[in-house]
């Protein structure tokens, strides 16, 4: 069995904190029926050790980046983790990134420090294990492909882009502190405006670089969407390659989802029990017949956010409801409550994160809005696929690439999953919120919809099989 080392600074069931560690985490076991045997290596964040078994200390440095540090083997359910233990990077209250005050000032070091780690453990292996293939993901672990050119290595890496927003930018006079070379501080290296860019180092040493959709494939080619980078991306489009993410359709499983009434694709009269519970939990009127819709996401104006209020104004004319859980910038908290407040009994709010409550909300709605400007992948959608609450969705990324959008031709064809706004502004939202409504008024139409959505192969199968066969190609090379 051939061996990868994925490097990422999160992975479930670990540490989350977005949809990162979803796919770092769900790779390894869909990995293993390709013929790959993954090892996550990650930071031994404060109580990361006490939840791995029978872990041994597999390498070690005297001075990693300000201290001792040690990696230690060990396995959390199927997944073989090396943790860097490293306490005076790691061992800190709060969240990977920050605590109450903000980030951590020393985050670049912190990860450098991981990318140091895994680069030294790709090239001399650890014990008896050494890989043959390193899979960065995202800034935090952009300099691990970084270190391994570097330093002459010639084993095959590529870098995962999540979302090209976060890019590992400080300034120039953290060179030495980072250890990187002074001769690559230019505009082909990891030069950035006069900056250091950790992202743009990967993505200019890499072997090859993916995305998770390939439609963000595409965008980061752009201005609008490139963030600076699209340069880069464009230079290296013959190793830009576009892998879809998948969910764990084990955990998402309306059959089986211990949140919920069960209910499937074959027998779908649970989901109205979930409605009319989901109702009660918001506190929304209990005679609704037009669509409940749900929003589960960061309020942010990335993710349309502040789109919404027509939107949400055509939905309670035409007598649906809107459940909404989640968090984020403060006018965005502000703006849902006030929509809250407006529509009493029609919109519910929930400001916070709460895992169990999303199973139960994507249960119980008809639909789900995403209203995202970009969305590298997006799993929201997949989630609502899955239970049949049909995705109403920008036209962008990964959210293009998952739902078809309900079409004289997609709907004539019986192919239509969802609906597909255009261009991404409250005008093109409040359209699609209209042909949403005028669709659930039609059962016939919305129930073939809807059961079509359960069908969807939403898994890791087939996006497993695209990064075996990437791997592949890279020791062919």
């Amino acid at each position: 069995m051939k061996r990868v080392l994925s490097v990422a600074s999160e992975a479930v069931p670990l540490v989350k904190t977005g949809g990162l560690a979803d796919v770092v985490g769900a790779l390894p076991e869909a990995l293993a029926g390709q013929g790959w045997e993954m090892r996550v290596m990650l930071p031994a964040y404060r109580g990361v050790l006490d939840r791995l078994a029978a872990t041994t200390v597999v390498w070690s440095d005297p001075d990693l980046f300000g201290g001792p540090a040690e990696v230690h083997l060990g396995k959390v359910g199927t997944m073989e983790v090396m943790a860097l233990s490293a306490p005076h990077l790691y061992d800190r209250a709060g969240g990977p990134y920050s605590d109450l005050h903000g980030d951590f000032g020393d985050n670049a070091e912190r990860f450098a420090a991981l990318c140091w780690a895994a680069a030294a453990v790709a090239r001399e292996g650890a014990e008896d294990w050494r890989p043959d293939v390193l899979h960065a993901h995202d800034w935090q672990g952009a300099l691990a492909p970084a270190y391994l050119r570097y330093a002459g290595a010639s084993l095959p890496s590529l870098i995962t882009i999540h979302n090209m927003a976060f890019q590992g930018r400080v300034g120039a006079d953290k060179m030495g502190a980072l250890r990187l070379p002074r001769e690559a501080f230019h505009r082909d290296g990891y030069e950035f405006w006069g900056d250091i860019s950790t992202l743009k180092a990967g993505l200019t040493t890499a072997d090859a670089i993916t995305t998770v959709s390939p439609r963000y494939a595409e965008e980061l080619m752009r201005g609008e969407y490139g963030q600076g980078l699209e340069g880069v991306i464009a230079a290296r489009a013959g190793v830009v390659v576009g892998i879809l993410n998948g969910i764990d359709d084990r955990v998402w499983n309306p059959e089986t989802d211990p949140e919920c009434i069960s209910f499937s694709v074959t027998n779908i009269s649970g989901k109205s029990k979930n409605r009319k519970a989901l109702q009660a939990e918001f506190q929304l009127e209990k005679k609704i017949d037009e669509p409940l819709v749900i929003l589960v996401s960061r309020l942010t104006a990335q993710k349309g956010i502040d789109l919404l209020p027509p939107a949400v104004e055509e939905l309670v004319a035409r007598g649906g409801a809107l459940a909404l859980l989640g968090s984020g910038d403060s006018w965005a908290e502000d703006l849902v409550r006030g929509l809250a407040a407006r529509f009493p009994g029609r919109v519910g709010v929930r400001i916070g994160y709460d895992e169990s409550l999303s199973h139960r909300m994507f249960a119980g709605a008809d639909a789900v809005l995403v209203p995202s400007r970009f969305e590298p992948c997006g799993l929201t959608q997949l989630y609502g696929l899955r239970y049949g609450c049909l995705p109403l969705v920008s036209a962008v990324g990964g959210l293009a690439d998952t739902v078809i959008g309900a079409s004289p031709a997609s709907l004539a064809g019986q192919a239509a999953t969802g609906v597909v706004f255009h261009p991404v502004d409250a005008l093109a939202l409040r359209q699609g919120m209209r042909q949403l409504c005028d669709l659930h008024a039609d059962r016939r139409i919305w129930t073939a919809m809807m059961k079509r959505a359960m069908k969807s192969d939403l898994g890791w199968s087939r996006s497993a099989a695209r990064y075996a066969a990437l791997y592949e190609r890279l020791l062919a090379r």
